[in-house]
């Protein structure tokens, strides 16, 4: 037994019921189970209980054995001076409480289902993609539809919390800290890191002066993400490498320490491309985050981020490496995984931050109409038998996996719950 399956069981009052008794033989009425507090002091406040012909109100306190009481030494402490009901697995010895009175105690081993703790240990014991893939049972539709909108809540609520502290970074400056971020994003999960790095030494500023010239783009950003170092012997990659020795000069730049990453990267998705569009990006944008702001719909965005990389990169993938003709346009997965990674949540914390309703509403409209991201975690929720119809239902099984069946989190879960309660 665990004490967080033990506070579970009593906040749910998964036991039976039927002639409650203390460990000394009075008479309990449990009127009120109390509110779970995760803080400092009893484990759960503002209960009620009758023993005998007397009624309580106050806090009670969860522990495996009756002993654990002294352990904690609670007698001692003043948080614990209104606890009314001392709730126990296993009593082992009778407890004073800090008044030096008999401290009520119920003990819970004999009233729990053998079920409900042998589907606990399954839970915890499976090594699969989720824990409760072995349990047989589907979960009824209306729990898992609730249970998706508090997990993309959530997720939401995460994101605009990072998204507050790029925020505060940049003086409170948006387009400063969407720049940040889309950056971030066009650096894929291998370069993220490091494009983040180089957007946090170019201001929007530089950037808006240069602006009207991509060639002037181009050297600012490969220079500034350490790509223009090498010996090159193609015209336009030195002439790049002297455009930045220029502008490093001007503005006092410093590039970022290290290089990006190629290695076991698709050709399409290496930084010199994805610098090469996102340098198109900022061409051909401007106030990108106050236009995003203003669209509406999910088409509109498209449009304005589908970008080609310019002519050079026609023939390249590499300074320096001439290929075959191709054109590096922004694919409309990766255009999605833009919407759906940084448009959408610096939105929803837009709207957060102003108290704007209209602009958390739309980011969670964007996510309906977007189709669901393909990704490890969706294949294996997909091939449990879940359905993902788009976005929205994506980023929620993202968070349930991550933060939730990762974990272990079986008791906080709406599924894990429901699986349980069954068999309480």
């Amino acid at each position: 037994m665990k004490e967080d399956l033990l506070q579970y069981i009593w906040q749910f009052q998964y036991f039976n019921q039927n002639e409650l008794q203390t460990t000394v033989g009075e008479k309990l009425q449990i009127q009120f189970p109390g509110i779970h507090n995760t803080q400092q002091g009893p484990d759960f406040s503002e209960a009620r209980i009758k023993i005998g012909d007397t009624s309580w109100a106050g806090s009670i306190e969860v522990h495996i054995r009756s002993s654990d009481w002294d352990h904690h030494r609670h007698s001692s402490d003043p948080n614990f001076k209104n606890v009314i009901l001392h709730v126990v697995w296993a009593h082992d010895k009778e407890i004073n409480n800090s008044y030096s009175h008999l401290l009520p105690t119920l003990e819970l081993q004999p009233r729990v289902s053998k079920i409900l703790l042998d589907r606990y240990r399954l839970l915890m014991e499976t090594r699969g993609f989720i824990p409760c893939e072995n349990i047989p049972g589907g979960i009824k539709e209306i729990v898992l539809d609730n249970w998706k909108q508090r997990l993309l809540a959530e997720r939401m609520i995460e994101k605009s919390s990072k998204v507050m502290e790029v925020l505060a970074e940049t003086n409170f400056h948006w387009e400063e800290t969407f720049w940040r971020y889309i950056a971030a994003n066009f650096g894929l999960s291998t370069n993220s890191s490091h494009f983040k790095k180089m957007a946090e030494t170019l201001p929007v500023a530089i950037l808006a002066k240069q602006k009207n010239n991509i060639h002037y783009l181009e050297a600012l950003l490969f220079g500034q993400a350490g790509l223009l170092g090498d010996i090159f012997q193609e015209d336009y990659p030195l002439m790049l490498q002297k455009e930045f020795k220029f502008y490093q000069t001007k503005y006092k730049l410093q590039p970022v320490d290290g290089n990006p990453f190629f290695l076991r990267m698709h050709p399409a998705n290496f930084p010199t491309i994805r610098l090469a569009q996102l340098a198109v990006l900022i061409h051909q944008s401007e106030h990108l985050f106050s236009k995003i702001k203003q669209t509406e719909s999910v088409k509109e965005l498209r449009v304005m981020l589908q970008v080609t990389a310019n002519d050079y990169w026609n023939y390249h993938y590499r300074f320096d490496e001439e290929t075959s003709f191709k054109a590096k346009t922004l694919g409309s997965q990766t255009v999605d995984n833009i919407i759906v990674n940084t448009i959408v949540p610096i939105i929803f914390a837009y709207g957060s931050y102003l108290q704007e309703k209209l602009y958390k509403e739309k980011a969670i409209y964007w996510l309906e109409t977007i189709s669901a991201e393909k990704n490890f975690i969706t294949r294996g929720f997909l091939n449990l038998g879940f359905t993902i119809k788009n976005a929205f239902d994506s980023q929620a099984f993202i968070q349930l996996k991550n933060e939730y069946c990762n974990k272990k989190r079986c008791l906080n879960c709406a599924v894990g719950n429901s699986l349980l309660k069954r068999d309480a």
